[in-house]
């Protein structure tokens, strides 16, 4: 015989909707489900904003395990946003040394309190790069591109491509191991390819296909990300710091020379190259602005710069370049330096937006207004 309860308590769930103005409360028999309680967790501070929501370093109070708890976005009328679901349901299904740990789902007492449990790492590399007094020498750079491209590898070979790829969504923890974070953006690709939304990518990061209205993006947008981090990573200092969509790719020009049909077919086809007469510059300058850089250095990055994404160098190739064979040789992971957790520190009540606040200009904003003017010129 059905149990009067359970029905009318299942009556009573259908019947709330995320539109209603009061949060929706669970009968308590039903509430957690197979999840855990968020209460078992004590918030310690909170560390950053991931793409989908805020992240907090808390306390597992059975364990006595420090953990990343990320309290997952809702929105009024829509509820658990699908991006949402997605980075559950890949990170659910990744296990790397190189890609942070997704433990657990717990729940609060309302049905919009959904928190992820991930593994605590101590710093992210933005914090790192903005506060470090010394560089990362070389050979540090290259342990990180190594760590970096191992997990970029891992996930193309399960057709995941990140999309959102830079120094902040790199996690370090006290062990010097990196791990990448944050798969907001993420999505599973298969052949052929199909359309997804341009709107991806820090604008720093972002590949020229996707700037130039590409409608497919593949895993190179991925490797383009990776070329920009190691530059950052060499450098010191954000390589394309772009203001616009239009700044953006000046400066990809100012370095890498006006792409053309010839090293990059189909490239006037594009929706932009179509309706924009880019800037005339013949000459490939990043052997001046990495003037130290040996020869193998060059190669990687014009190999992970290449205008043509079909051309563009895949994760496992850039392992096997020659760069990390040559002196200074990398250094093993746990030989990584340590340093303060800056995050961690009381007096932040409000997180720092720090020096690399990158410009998340929506794709097309300035483009169609230029666009629009030029038609009305002619």
């Amino acid at each position: 015989m059905e149990d009067p309860t359970l029905a009318k308590s299942t009556a009573f769930l259908e019947m709330e909707s995320f539109t209603e103005e009061s949060k929706t409360v669970v009968p308590e028999k039903y509430r957690f489900g197979c999840c855990r309680n968020v209460i078992e967790f004590e918030k310690l501070n909170r560390i950053g904003e991931g793409t989908y929501g805020v992240v907090y370093r808390a306390k597992d109070t059975k364990s006595n395990t420090i953990v990343a708890l990320k309290k997952v976005r809702m929105e009024e009328k829509e509820g658990l946003l699908i991006s949402g679901l997605r980075e559950i349901d890949l990170l659910l299904d990744i296990q790397h040394h190189n890609i942070v740990r997704l433990h657990e789902v717990v729940v609060g007492n309302h049905l919009q309190s959904i928190f992820l449990v991930m593994e605590y790492c101590h710093h992210d590399l933005a914090s790192l790069l903005d506060n470090m007094k010394t560089p990362f020498t070389e050979a540090q750079v290259k342990c990180l591109m190594l760590q970096l491209m191992k997990g970029v590898e891992y996930l193309h070979t399960k057709f995941i491509v990140h999309r959102d790829l830079k120094v902040s969504n790199l996690l370090m923890t006290d062990k010097g191991v990196l791990k990448i974070a944050d798969f907001g953006l993420a999505r599973k690709f298969g052949y052929p390819l199909k359309p997804m939304t341009p709107i991806v990518v820090t604008l720093w990061y972002r590949a020229p296909e996707l700037l130039l209205g590409a409608k497919v993006q593949t895993a190179a947008v991925d490797i383009w990300a990776c070329g920009c981090i190691l530059g950052e990573l060499l450098d010191s200092k954000p390589l394309l710091p772009g203001r616009s969509e239009i700044h953006q790719l000046e400066l990809i020009i100012n370095l890498l020379g006006t792409p053309n049909d010839n090293i990059w077919p189909g490239f006037s086809n594009l929706s932009v190259a179509k309706n924009f007469t880019l800037k005339r510059q013949p000459y490939n300058n990043l052997k001046h602005r990495f003037s130290w850089l040996s020869s193998a250095g060059l190669s990687l990055l014009n190999q992970m710069f290449m205008y043509d994404p079909g051309k563009r160098v895949s994760a496992s190739e850039c392992m096997e370049s020659s760069y990390f064979c040559e002196n200074p040789l990398p250094v093993q992971a746990d030989m990584m330096p340590t340093f303060p957790e800056h995050r961690n520190f009381k007096a932040k009540t409000v997180p720092e937006k720090g020096k690399r606040e990158h410009a998340d200009a929506k794709f097309g904003s300035v483009f169609d207004r230029t666009s629009k003017k030029k038609k009305d010129n002619k």
